[in-house]
């Protein structure tokens, strides 16, 4: 299966939509600072996943999908405190939380897959 294919992928790339339409609403001050910062963060969850999907080696694609579910962490993080300062209102995010942990959902489920199974020793 592509990539483009995969739920995760598309619901990452519903994420960062979602962040395109929501940083409009910061102080203009801050196109250089957290609007530079969350559309980077929201651009990198897709990014990686698609990177990880391409992948040859379980550990290779683990890498790319947890530094994918780092970037989802930095992305929340940096939502939270724009809630929290009065830039976004709890209202409007609403639908990009449910995304974020929704996206970090499967992450964490492919991630768990990926792992190197136990070795029992006879």
């Amino acid at each position: 299966m592509h990539y483009r294919e995969a739920v995760v992928w598309t619901r990452a790339m519903q994420v960062a939509r979602e962040v395109y339409g929501l940083v409009r609403l910061l102080p203009r001050e801050e196109t250089y600072g957290m609007r530079a910062q969350m559309t980077r963060a929201a651009i990198s969850v897709p990014s990686n996943i698609a990177e990880g999907w391409t992948r040859e080696s379980k550990a290779e694609k683990r890498q790319f999908f947890a530094i994918a579910q780092g970037s989802l962490a930095e992305l929340e993080t940096q939502l939270t405190l724009c809630e929290e300062v009065g830039w976004l209102p709890l209202a409007q995010t609403r639908l990009l939380r449910e995304g974020i942990d929704e996206t970090s959902r499967i992450l964490t489920t492919f991630r768990q897959r990926l792992r190197p199974k136990p070795r029992v020793e006879e």
